[in-house]
């Protein structure tokens, strides 16, 4: 399986969850490492893009490609085993709470959960705790320029 990340090119290299763990976001709490990858390059430029302006725009984001061996254990998610909320935008903690739950039973090293921002679409998120998170590897890391017209 290949899953996607934008990211600032000074964090492109690191798969570590730490980012998330700083604010905590959607699916997991202050603390609780998770790494956010999409199912595809759309969904992971359209997670960045909702966050930002033209004029807010950093210019140093770069794609990661990661290849994820189809023997890695993940866990999928569909809509209605979510909280009812989990939408809702500013995030509530619900979604918070589901994460760090399945991320403390330590089961799934992947969770493909639906995104939010794209209805149909996947997010794969990654728990770097897993014994087996060592077999996910960086295939490539490209620069990334934002087509200007998605900002109008």
């Amino acid at each position: 399986m290949e899953a996607f990340r934008l990211t600032r090119e000074k964090f492109a290299g690191a798969l570590s969850g730490k980012g998330a763990a700083i604010k905590g976001v959607r699916w997991n709490s202050v603390g609780v490492e998770l790494i956010y990858t999409a199912s595809n390059r759309s969904l992971a430029m359209a997670v960045v893009a909702v966050h930002f302006t033209l004029a807010t725009l950093p210019a140093d984001y770069v794609m990661v490609s990661l290849e994820i061996p189809d023997d890695i254990p993940y866990l999928q998610i569909e809509p209605g085993d979510l909280p009812t909320n989990w939408k809702e935008f500013p995030h509530p903690s619900s979604t918070q709470i589901f994460g760090d739950t399945l991320v403390s039973e330590n089961i799934f090293c992947i969770l493909k959960i639906p995104s939010v921002v794209t209805q149909g679409d996947y997010n794969l998120l990654i728990n770097p705790k897993h014994p087996e998170f060592a077999k996910i590897r960086i295939m490539r890391i490209e620069k990334f320029p934002f087509d200007k017209r998605i900002f109008r």
